[in-house]
């Protein structure tokens, strides 16, 4: 799990493919004993696992990740090559700091950046997503694009607009977005699931005790 908190701006800097799966070596600031073989970290949003570590690199550690057909047919990682910065967070730990949203890595499809409007004290984009999954936005809901939490201000159909400030364009790859870019769209936790709860009545619920643990 994560919190949509970018902690690192990573870079690609190899790509391999062997076979259906692509292994991506990128290097970041992290500390490399910090990062263990097996260990989850989101990449653009994108939780991938963590497969060798070494240092070096231009920020000192780099490790790989492997990714497989799935993740390269709905996300952006199949246009990563060299040079492309990703924002980077570690997974959570029990005691740490929610200072985002619940986000479980696990990109639900990729949203168009439709327009860029930099306002001076906060910069306003405009989104555009797969009509499958408008239902999960809602005002002042949270999503997570590009690996960072965001707040909902503005819903039109299938269409929504988010306000970013300084500090979030400045420490995440936020800064270089621009119209027709293509970003990692994950939809709230909460919301996938209240819509999954929708489809079953309480009452039929209710009447079926084995499932609502009355024995």
């Amino acid at each position: 799990m994560f919190t949509g908190i970018v902690t690192d701006v990573g870079e690609v800097i190899a790509v391999e493919d062997k076979g259906e799966v692509r292994t991506l070596s990128i290097a970041c600031g992290y500390h490399g004993e910090g990062i263990d073989l097996g260990a989850s970290i989101a990449h653009a949003g994108v939780c991938l696992t963590v497969t060798s570590v070494r240092a070096g690199g231009p920020s000192g550690t780099v490790f790989t990740v492997d990714a497989a057909p799935e993740t390269l047919a709905i996300t952006t990682v199949a246009e990563w090559a060299p040079g492309a910065r990703i924002n980077l967070e570690r997974s959570l730990r029990i005691g740490d700091e929610l200072g985002g949203h619940m986000v479980s890595g696990h990109v639900d499809a990729k949203a168009r950046i439709l327009s860029r409007e930099d306002l001076g004290s906060s910069t306003r984009f405009r989104f555009e997503v797969p009509e499958r999954l408008a239902r999960f936005v809602a005002p002042k809901g949270s999503v997570a694009l590009d690996g960072t939490s965001l707040t909902v201000n503005e819903v039109e159909g299938n269409t929504f607009s988010c306000l970013l400030i300084p500090h979030t364009l400045e420490v995440t790859t936020w800064g270089a977005r621009r119209a027709g870019d293509e970003v990692n769209f994950e939809v709230d936790l909460m919301a996938r699931y209240a819509a999954r709860l929708a489809q079953f009545p309480a009452a039929e619920y209710a009447s079926r005790p084995e499932e609502s643990g009355s024995w």
